[in-house]
């Protein structure tokens, strides 16, 4: 859901009830847009987690560790000089908007006691994170605007802090049964239950009126002239004491798939009874399980940026040289015109002289004998000519063979900057990056590697699974952990399996010879169909064998290999070793 005021309010009657007087431990700056607080209170250690990123800016208190830069950034070396050791005195919510003012007892560089105030606005790409003091003077901010960036309202150290203008509604928190009347006989009844409680309230997300909508009519978009206004104003107030007493329910809905989709500080029901939803204890818990995944993967592809771009533009001029030597090679397919026609002048040079520009004769080499014509070089003797056909002849057939052999190369490059490709998107660790940095750093794209230095990568940590029958099942991530695996840990007598004519995983079936049950040859196709560029398709075709019949040619690309005497299954992909009966996920 949007993160509205009325979220913002539950998170700060979270702080208020176990954080204040809280100290400021650290002051963390994990990445460019987010700002972590250290809190310890009464023996309980948390993180204020301030995002203001432009995906989810948010506000909330967090058990999760994140990994920090080793150089801290300015921000939060100011951050530290002015709220290390500070003490959380109260939390404030200006106008019932998506904006908490945090204050501080702090102490100044003469050691005077100070109170400062961090002022975080949750406004969708307009959220920021203020420092000021306690007359409103800002010390720093996470964004600054300048009067290039806006003439409404800058936001620049020095200046005083000025609240966003409001949009002149009626606080959920004010509302009265005469307000909230009056409001319903102005608004034009041909409009929702929805718009009208989000064009009259402020602070409440869609999703919100969405579900007071329901609760009160029995839809979500009900026209305010078929709803009965006694029974919304009851939906209403009771939604407006559950803010007043502090009485969340934090709900996390799921989708078909079981990820998080939505989450809420109260009950959701107008997604109907067959969603599945679960109830926390707190908002720390349930955003911790919403966003710590999240998060992670979104890190995890910022700073593997360089690299998508890296491979998209290699992918993209490999792509282009393919087409123009394929070009090349129809050109080249002449080669066999060019010798008849060397062999008819031959045959046929009696009846030329210098200066024809053409020769018209019988084609013997065509069973029909048609009659056709030649075309000369007018300055060159009968004899040059037939010479320059056969030349012409020679530079196609062996441009032929060069090309054939060059496009051959340029596809087995292609097919390993995909693989490469396909490994990036699903990589889920710091590790995994350094790891295929390192592969395209030694595989020759150094130089496009701007600023990167080879570094110690830590030993090869493959995936493993455990098949029904006890068998262990060996998953590489990345084209150095394919050849690792099937070159250094399987014996020849383990199973190899590899998605069929695409990028993927080399799956590793450590059996030693013995043969497996058909359950395990299903459960080790799915997870390495699963692990490849097919693993959205319903069907894929699988590759096995056994890792003797796996070669690898000399001065092959990382992770290239042929084999022989396989067979092939055909299998659903497994999202996770759990989607197969009986693997285990090691």
């Amino acid at each position: 859901m949007a993160y509205d005021a009325c979220m913002m309010r539950a998170v700060l009657s979270e702080i208020d009830a176990r954080f204040i007087d809280a100290k400021v431990e650290r002051v963390l700056q994990p990445q460019a847009d987010e700002v972590d607080l250290v809190l310890r209170s009464k023996g309980e250690t948390k993180r204020l987690v301030f995002n203001v990123g432009p995906n989810a800016p948010r506000m909330q208190l967090s058990e999760q560790s994140k990994e920090n830069p080793l150089k801290a950034p300015m921000l939060c070396m100011q951050l530290r000089k002015h709220l290390g050791g500070a003490r959380l005195l109260r939390t404030e919510q200006p106008g019932f908007d998506r904006i908490a003012r945090l204050c501080f007892s702090a102490y100044d560089e003469m050691g005077y006691q100070v109170e400062l105030h961090l002022i975080c606005e949750i406004m969708g790409k307009y959220a920021n994170l203020i420092l000021t003091d306690e007359a409103g003077k800002i010390i720093t901010a996470m964004k600054l605007i300048d009067f290039a960036a806006s003439t409404i309202r800058q936001v620049l150290p020095g200046m005083q802090y000025r609240l966003p203008e409001g949009q002149g509604k009626t606080s959920p928190l004010d509302a009265t049964a005469e307000i909230f009347s009056s409001c319903w006989d102005s608004f034009p009844s041909e409009r929702t239950v929805e718009k009208f409680i989000t064009m009259n309230f402020s602070g409440i997300a869609t999703q919100i009126a969405h579900e007071l909508c329901f609760r009160a009519t029995g839809g979500i978009d009900t026209p305010l002239a078929s709803a009965e206004k006694e029974r919304v104003s009851a939906v209403f107030f009771e939604w407006q004491a559950l803010l007043k007493a502090h009485a969340y329910r934090p709900t996390m809905v799921y989708n078909a798939e079981g990820k998080p989709s939505d989450n809420s500080y109260m009950d959701i029901t107008y997604l109907g009874a067959s969603t599945e939803k679960k109830h926390y204890a707190d908002l720390c818990e349930m955003f911790d399980a919403y966003f710590a995944e999240r998060d992670r993967l979104e890190k995890i592809h910022q700073r593997a940026r360089d690299i998508v771009t890296l491979l998209s533009h290699a992918i993209s001029r490999t792509e282009k040289k393919i087409a123009l030597q394929r070009e090349a090679l129809l050109e080249s397919e002449k080669a066999a015109e060019y010798k008849r026609n060397g062999d008819l002048i031959t045959a046929n040079i009696y009846l030329l002289k210098r200066g024809d520009t053409a020769l018209t004769c019988v084609d013997y080499y065509d069973e029909s004998t048609p009659t056709v014509t030649v075309p000369l070089d007018a300055r060159l003797s009968p004899a040059q000519n037939a010479q320059r056909m056969y030349k012409l002849y020679t530079k196609q057939k062996n441009a032929k063979e060069m090309l054939t052999a060059l496009i051959e190369e340029w596809e087995r490059e292609l097919l390993y900057l995909e693989s490469v490709q396909d490994f990036l998107l699903r990589a889920t660790s710091e590790e995994d990056l350094l790891q295929i940095r390192d592969e395209l750093y030694h595989s020759g794209y150094a130089s496009r590697m701007k600023g990167y230095r080879p570094q110690k990568v830590s030993k090869q940590k493959p995936m493993e699974f455990v098949t029904a029958s006890g068998y262990r099942l060996l998953v590489g991530k990345n084209n150095t952990q394919n050849d690792y695996l099937t070159f250094k840990v399987a014996t020849k007598g383990d199973l190899w399996f590899h998605a069929k004519d695409m990028p993927g995983s080399h799956a590793i079936l450590l059996c030693d010879g013995e043969e497996p049950s058909e359950l395990d040859y299903t459960q080790a196709a799915s997870v390495a169909a699963y692990h490849s560029k097919g693993r959205e398709s319903d069907l894929v075709a699988v590759d096995y064998t056994r890792v003797k019949n796996i070669k690898k040619p000399t001065g092959a690309k990382s992770g290239f290999v042929t084999y022989k005497t396989n067979y092939t299954a055909y299998v659903k992909p497994a999202a996770s070793p759990e989607e197969v009966e009986g693997v285990k996920d090691v």
